[in-house]
C-alpha cells in the first residue's frame, strides 16, 4: 500500500528550519531528495497533475491554474469545481487510473484531477476539494480507509494539505506565520505516522511526501504594472503574478505587444513558439501567444486596482517562477518497506515520480515522460 501526501508550497529547505520533527523523523527512517525539481509552470494544478501522470504540463494539458482552450474558447479555472470535474481537461493517465485499470483500488482525498473521470475511470472513492475540512479529519479519513477489511482496503491513497502555501502567500516564506504553518502540517504527518502504528501498518504502508513547488518572498516594491507598459485594450491578461500568460485582442500583433512588455527588465517573456526548450511547454491551443515569468520576487499585475486588491498577498510570497529557481525547489521524502533508509539522494524532476509510484505499487506504467532510472536510487535494491 502507498499513501501519497502533498504539502502544498513546502519549499525543500523548510525541512532544515528545525520546526518539523515528524517530517525529519520520516526522512531519517527513509529517503529524502535534496530537492524535487518542478516542471513549468510552477503552479499548483499543473504540478500536482504532473506528479501523478509523469507528464509535463504541455503534454497532459493542464498548462496553468487558469487558461483558455482556443479551439472553442472554453476557460479552465482551478477554483471552479464544475470545470475541474470535466474530463476534457485532463490528459495522460493519473496513477489512480493506472491502479483501477489493473485491479488495484485507489482512494483519493482532494488531489487535483481526481474529481474527473479521466479516461472514463474514477478512483473507487474520492473526496472533492473542501478547504473547510479540518486537517485532522483528512488524516483520520485516510486512516479509516486503511482500517477497512483487507478485501475493501485501497492499495493507493492520496492526502492533500493547502499549507504551508496558504500562509506563505499571506505572510511570506520567511515569516513567523510560515513557521507556525510548518508546525501544523508537521503535526499531521505525526498523526498519520501514529495512526499507522496503531493499525499495525507502519511496516507495511509506504508513505511518499511531496510538494508541488516552493515559495519566494514578494513585495509591493517589486511589482510591474501591465498598464504602464502597453495599452491594456490590446491584451488579455490570463495569468498574472510570477507566471505570466497573455493573449492579444483588438487586432494587436503579439510581436508588437511583446516588444513593449520587454521594456521591463524584470520580465522574461516569449512568443509561444520560441519558449525555452527546457520548459517543455510547446505551443498549442491552450498556450497563449505570450508566455513568461517574472524575475524572482517580482510580480506582474494588471493595474493599480489589482495591486490594491492584492495588497496583503503582494507583501507575502508567491510561486510560478522559473522551475530552475532555488526558491521553487519542492520536497520529496519517502519511507516504508520499498524505500532505502537514512539516505539523501540527488535532486530529480517531479515528472519521474509517477514511474516510482507505479513500481512501488507493482503496476505497469502508462506512457509518460518520466524514467524509473532517474529515481531508482530511492528504492531498496531488488
Amino acid at each position: 500500500m502507498l499513501v501519497l501526501v502533498s504539502l502544498d508550497g513546502f519549499r525543500a529547505d523548510f525541512l532544515d528550519r528545525g520546526v518539523t520533527p515528524h517530517l525529519s523523523a520520516l526522512a531519517a527512517r527513509g529517503v529524502r531528495a535534496r530537492w524535487l525539481t518542478p516542471t513549468f509552470p510552477t503552479k499548483t494544478f499543473p504540478q500536482h497533475y504532473t506528479i501523478v501522470t509523469g507528464m509535463y504540463p504541455g503534454r497532459h494539458g493542464v498548462v496553468g491554474n487558469t487558461f483558455v482552450d482556443r479551439t472553442d474558447r472554453a476557460p479552465f479555472r482551478s477554483s471552479d469545481s464544475l470545470i475541474v470535474r470535466q474530463p476534457r481537461w485532463w490528459g495522460g493517465e493519473p496513477i489512480w487510473v493506472t491502479a483501477e485499470r489493473q485491479g488495484a483500488r485507489a482512494f483519493t482525498l482532494m488531489w487535483p484531477g481526481s474529481e474527473a473521470a479521466v479516461g472514463g475511470v474514477r478512483p473507487s472513492r474520492w473526496i472533492a476539494y473542501d478547504g473547510t475540512l479540518a486537517d485532522s479529519t483528512r488524516v483520520d479519513t485516510v486512516l479509516g480507509w486503511l482500517a477497512l477489511p483487507p478485501a475493501e482496503r485501497p492499495r493507493f491513497l492520496t492526502l492533500y494539505f493547502e499549507e504551508p502555501d496558504w500562509s506563505g502567500h499571506e505572510q511570506g516564506p520567511d515569516s513567523p506565520g510560515m513557521n507556525q504553518a510548518l508546525r501544523r502540517v508537521d503535526a499531521m504527518i505525526g498523526r498519520l505516522a501514529a495512526g499507522l502504528e496503531r493499525l499495525d501498518l507502519a511496516g507495511v504502508v509506504n508513505v511518499v511526501v511531496v510538494s508541488d513547488h516552493g515559495l519566494a518572498p514578494t513585495s509591493a516594491d517589486r511589482v510591474v504594472l501591465l498598464e504602464d507598459l502597453v495599452d491594456t485594450t490590446e491584451v488579455r491578461l490570463i495569468e498574472s503574478g510570477p507566471f505570466i500568460t497573455l493573449d492579444t485582442r483588438g487586432g494587436a500583433h503579439p510581436d508588437s505587444v511583446l516588444a513593449r512588455l520587454r521594456r521591463s527588465p524584470h520580465l522574461r517573456l516569449y512568443r509561444d513558439s520560441l519558449l525555452p526548450p527546457e520548459w517543455r511547454y510547446p505551443a498549442g491551443p491552450r498556450v497563449p501567444p505570450i508566455v513568461g515569468v517574472a524575475e524572482d520576487g517580482w510580480l506582474l499585475l494588471a493595474n493599480r486596482a489589482a495591486l490594491a486588491r492584492r495588497r496583503a498577498r503582494v507583501n507575502g510570497g508567491d510561486h510560478g517562477y522559473d522551475p530552475a529557481s532555488p526558491a521553487m525547489r519542492a520536497l520529496f521524502i519517502a519511507a516504508g518497506p520499498a524505500f532505502r533508509r537514512g539516505v539523501v539522494v540527488e535532486p530529480f524532476r517531479n515528472v519521474h515520480v509517477y514511474e516510482l509510484l507505479a513500481r512501488v505499487l507493482q503496476l505497469r506504467p502508462a506512457p509518460n515522460d518520466g524514467s524509473l532510472d532517474s529515481v531508482r536510487s530511492v528504492l531498496q535494491p531488488s
